[in-house]
């Protein structure tokens, strides 16, 4: 239940600190926000790669820039540079680095919860909970209002779902077509998540369907995951 709370990050819940920087985090229930500074000569490839063991990061960052330059290369080539006052998005998939003299200084609300954390602190295989979502008909949908329509309807659609996916600390795995699966750290934070994203939808003139799994998972490269248990917690529609 949303509650009015506030917490500063003079006094995080937790610190991660490393050599080229640091990310403090403070929770409101089940939110989770990042306060981060890189410093310069800071990258992704070079700091956290390590740590994590994935090709590229895998997390979905939102933020705003307080200033400082940053630099990202997603794994198709697609560069941005993003400074002081700017709002970003920057999908799962990528690399980045500081640019300049003065460090990257952002506030997060997407990534913090599990940001430089390795497989070993998250546990080769953990209780976890998976989250599958799809629109409802949309073979059907797409023969009725053509290519173009139907674009900017899956385009709106993910705005959307990755809304609620973020609001309850989930972590998008994979997108493809008109579907997401998601990974959360427990079972109430994606029924909640699941909760909010038919009602999002609705005024797109769509349904969604939402399954959701609870088992042991094992995490592994480039952020893909093994299912080791079959029960089915929760399928909405």
């Amino acid at each position: 239940m949303p509650r009015l709370q506030r917490k500063s990050f003079t006094t995080p819940d937790q610190v991660r600190k490393f050599e080229t920087g640091q990310v403090d985090i403070v929770t409101l229930d089940e939110n989770a926000m990042g306060h981060f500074v890189f410093q310069p000569g800071w990258r992704w490839s070079k700091d956290v790669a390590p740590i994590v063991n994935t090709h590229s990061c895998q997390h979905r960052h939102l933020g705003y820039t307080l200033s400082g330059h940053l630099e990202v290369r997603m794994d198709d080539g697609t560069k941005l540079v993003i400074g002081p006052g700017d709002a970003y998005e920057i999908p799962p998939g990528h690399d980045a680095w500081v640019v300049g003299d003065v460090p990257w200084d952002s506030v997060e609300f997407a990534s913090a919860h599990a940001y430089r954390v390795s497989p070993e602190q998250l546990g080769e295989r953990v209780l976890a909970t998976i989250l599958f979502s799809d629109i409802v008909g949309s073979t059907a949908i797409l023969e009725r209002i053509g290519d173009r329509a139907w674009a900017e309807l899956v385009r709106d659609h993910n705005l959307k779902i990755r809304s609620a996916i973020g609001r309850h600390r989930g972590r998008e795995i994979d997108a493809a077509g008109d579907g997401f699966l998601a990974l959360f750290d427990g079972a109430t934070m994606a029924v909640n998540a699941a909760a909010l994203m038919d009602p999002a939808v609705a005024e797109l003139g769509v349904r969604v369907r939402v399954g959701i799994h609870t088992g042991e998972i094992e995490v592994r490269r480039r952020a893909s995951v093994s299912l080791t248990s079959s029960t089915v917690n929760m399928t909405r529609r």
